[in-house]
């Protein structure tokens, strides 16, 4: 159900949209929907959205909104994005929160993740 003046949908740049789905899939369990060679969709998964072709990426570095995914076993997380080809660009780290790691995927495009649990 779509909530008037909510988001709804996100975008990214995937330099290999093959690679980004195929980690997704791995480490997440995402199903992906296919609109042409140079678009997929993905849904059901806190927020909708897809990849594009392109050769960019959203890096917070570049002043990039970060995506945060939640986890209630951060170190099996860790673990699933580092076998399926993630790269840890900020290692596991505590905050006042809990603790989160940031990653990129396949295509460059950063994230993190963060559980209640201390590192």
């Amino acid at each position: 159900m779509n909530t008037h003046e909510k988001l709804n949908y996100v975008e990214f740049a995937a330099r290999d949209l093959a690679a980004t789905k195929t980690f997704f899939s791995a480490v997440f369990g995402w199903d992906f929907v296919d609109y042409g060679p140079e678009y997929t969709a993905f849904s059901n998964q806190g927020l909708d959205g897809g990849f594009y072709q392109a050769d960019l990426c959203s890096q917070t570095g570049n002043g990039a909104a970060l995506l945060v995914f939640y986890s209630a076993d951060i170190q099996s997380t860790l673990q699933k994005v580092i076998a399926n080809g993630g790269t840890i660009n900020k290692p596991l780290f505590d905050f006042p929160g809990g603790c989160r790691f940031h990653f990129t995927e396949p295509s460059g495009n950063e994230f993190a993740v963060w559980s209640e649990a201390k590192n």
